[in-house]
């Protein structure tokens, strides 16, 4: 039978795991950066990026993709604010890709988005650059 304190000793170690994945950065593989965007960000791109957002993206990111969406609330780890220089700052290719891989509690896109709309997403988020 295993004891209450080797259950809690388990527990702490997973708990310490997950953290740690929360917090060690988001390294994108080096092919993944140079990776070009299909699409030229012009008005049929952001609109179809536009309603792609909105189903998959807006409940945590936000409407201006601030990080202020109606589920961020409710989620441990802080939500990127897209309109950031870190955000805005990162290659087409490394935002696809993590677009694409999603990191927990962010869901893999690439079940849900296909190719050409995560190409769009990402265009859409572009709008978002602080001026």
């Amino acid at each position: 039978m295993i004891s209450k304190i080797t259950l809690l000793g388990i527990a702490i170690f997973y708990a310490s795991i997950a953290f740690a994945q929360h917090r060690a950065p988001w390294v994108v593989p080096e092919s993944a950066k140079e990776k070009k965007n299909l699409y030229s960000p012009d008005e049929s791109s952001l609109a179809r990026g536009k309603k792609s957002y909105i189903t998959e993206c807006v409940r945590c990111h936000g409407k201006e993709g601030k990080g202020d969406g109606s589920s961020a609330m409710k989620i441990e780890k802080t939500v990127a604010d897209l309109s950031s220089d870190n955000v805005q700052n990162q290659t087409d290719g490394e935002l696809f890709w993590k677009i694409s891989e999603g990191r927990k509690p962010m869901p893999l896109a690439k079940t849900t988005l296909t190719d050409d709309q995560r190409w769009d997403v990402i265009n859409y988020i572009r709008t978002f650059r602080k001026k």
